[in-house]
């Protein structure tokens, strides 16, 4: 009987577990991204509203995180050395609880180029989330958001690096 009761709640522990993921999630495709100041360099700050018009990618993380070390230099190679010249992106990496003086070497030890900016207090990361990193947010040129993730795996990060592709192609055709 104890044995039954066992295997029953085992049954339902991968329910239990897509219920919390669901519930971490703060915002959902087709909302307005929430409004935010941020740092883009020590003492210069700039509001989210500031970049609409563009394809914004958001990415919460952090240095300590083992997913987020996996998919970081894949964000170098394969999105922002690709689209980092196209004035119709914008990519910002965020460092969750992290602040200049541990990104800035961090930054410079891995080799990254994109803007790596400090969210000491959450702020940033609690707009969109309550626990899990790593994510990544793509914001529409309307400040619409178009898609979300939470955690790594190539399919889902290649399916995000189409998207923005796609994205930017059909934007270039439109102008």
């Amino acid at each position: 009987m104890k044995l039954n009761h066992l295997l029953f709640l085992l049954l339902l522990l991968p329910f239990a577990a897509f219920s919390q993921k669901d519930s971490t999630t703060l915002t959902k495709i087709g909302d307005a991204v929430p409004q935010f100041a941020f740092e883009t360099a020590k003492g210069t700050v700039a509001n989210i509203s500031d970049y609409k018009g563009k394809l914004i990618l958001i990415n919460l993380f952090a240095t300590w995180c083992p997913p987020c070390n996996i998919e970081l230099p894949l964000m170098q190679k394969q999105i922002w050395e690709k689209h980092k010249n196209d004035a119709n992106f914008a990519l910002f990496v965020f460092g969750r609880e992290e602040g200049w003086e541990k990104l800035i070497p961090f930054k410079e030890k891995k080799g990254f180029t994109f803007p790596i900016l400090p969210d000491v207090k959450r702020d940033i990361f609690s707009k969109f989330a309550t626990q899990f990193i790593p994510r990544n947010i793509l914001i529409d040129e309307h400040g619409k958001i178009i898609y979300q993730s939470m955690g790594y795996t190539e399919k889902e990060f290649a399916e995000l690096s189409a998207l923005i592709d796609e994205h930017l192609k059909a934007s270039e055709k439109a102008k």
